[in-house]
């Protein structure tokens, strides 16, 4: 690694683990707080809501929650600090809104029917202090759907993209929002199993860009989700993933990217940009290995062409850091948004983990 001597580089180490009874589909940090929820399924199939927090070296349970569906995802995207709900998306296709505080009461305090079968996967925006816009969820399904909620009207989708051909519908597996940097402006990224990728603009409710990365598409991710779109990352099956520089739009061409590869050829499940430093992502791998990457951009991020028309440069991406936790994939990866380098994973050897990067600043 150039630029930075062995005592400098980031470590990716592990500060502890907690082995589970169920098969665990997601982590998240409750926003400010030392405490996280783990999200997933039992053996019986029904939904299994954990909440811990930190206390020193240890983890300590202080909720458990079984519901009647198992859980595949869940953000806190959409809900303010003070609040701390959760929506969690299951098997059965539904989209729900809890309180952490109240987890054991029962109902949720939002409930709908969101896709026809399992929610793969799910986004929330606008509801933190600093963030513009309505506070919304994206989902998206087996089905081929990706839908727009919003938490404060919820019988119907504001937003529904769905797939023109009924006989040939693609397993929509990702999606991220982004380009949230005022009230009006917001777009959703979804990433397919036969590998499209196509970004949906939200104010004028139509696709403003797609591509084909060849790959199914396990992960996409905006840089930032309440800036000017900047980049965003998309991971895929056979070790790839891409990122592509969004500043700059080309009319025929679309954005200009880079592409890359994990060493140990496995699948890329997660890419996670840092909350603290949109230029360092850990990209979480099928066979249980975090790398963390650096972003380097371009010294001109956009050129003219042969007609005149701004074409975007892709950068370059450094490997800084590499850990092997498990031998299951890294089903879920989240940082915490108070502490810097602070994160929980789970993977499907049934177990948590928490860790820490050290020397983030020195990057």
């Amino acid at each position: 690694m150039s630029g930075l001597d062995t005592s400098q580089k980031p470590q990716i180490l592990e500060h502890t683990q907690k082995s589970l009874t169920w098969t665990v589909y997601d982590t998240k940090w409750i926003p400010s707080s030392a405490k996280f929820i783990g999200i997933g399924s039992y053996a019986r199939n029904t939904g299994c809501l954990q909440v811990y927090e930190l206390d020193g070296a240890e983890v300590k349970l202080v909720k458990e929650v079984e519901k009647p569906s198992a859980f595949k995802c869940g953000t806190f995207g959409a809900s303010s600090i003070v609040e701390r709900r959760l929506a969690t998306g299951n098997f059965a296709g539904m989209l729900q809104m809890w309180d952490v505080e109240t987890l054991g009461s029962g109902k949720p305090l939002f409930e709908v029917q969101a896709h026809a079968s399992i929610v793969n996967a799910m986004d929330g925006c606008g509801g933190q202090a600093k963030g513009y816009g309505a506070p919304e969820l994206v989902t998206c399904g087996r089905d081929g759907c990706v839908r727009v909620w919003d938490v404060r009207q919820g019988d119907a989708p504001v937003a529904a993209f769905e797939p023109a051909d009924d006989k040939n519908v693609r397993d929509c597996w990702s999606v991220a929002f982004g380009n949230s940097f005022n009230d009006e402006e917001r777009c959703v990224l979804a990433g397919y199993d036969n590998g499209d990728v196509k970004m949906f603009d939200l104010r004028m409710n139509k696709v403003r860009w797609e591509t084909n990365v060849k790959n199914g598409v396990c992960a996409v991710s905006f840089d930032r989700k309440d800036i000017e779109m900047n980049k965003f990352s998309v991971g895929c099956l056979e070790a790839q993933f891409h990122v592509f520089d969004a500043r700059t739009q080309h009319p025929k061409k679309g954005f200009s990217s880079l592409s890359d590869k994990v060493a140990t050829g496995a699948t890329v499940w997660q890419i996670a940009p840092l909350p603290q430093n949109r230029e360092l992502s850990i990209v979480g791998a099928g066979d249980g290995t975090l790398y963390m990457y650096k972003y380097h951009y371009p010294d001109q991020r956009k050129v003219k062409d042969h007609e005149g028309h701004d074409l975007g440069v892709a950068g370059t991406v450094e490997l800084l850091a590499t850990r092997n936790f498990s031998s299951q994939p890294i089903a879920s990866f989240d940082w915490s948004p108070d502490k810097e380098g602070l994160f929980v994973c789970g993977s499907f050897d049934q177990t948590i983990r928490v860790g820490i990067v050290t020397k983030l600043n020195k990057v």
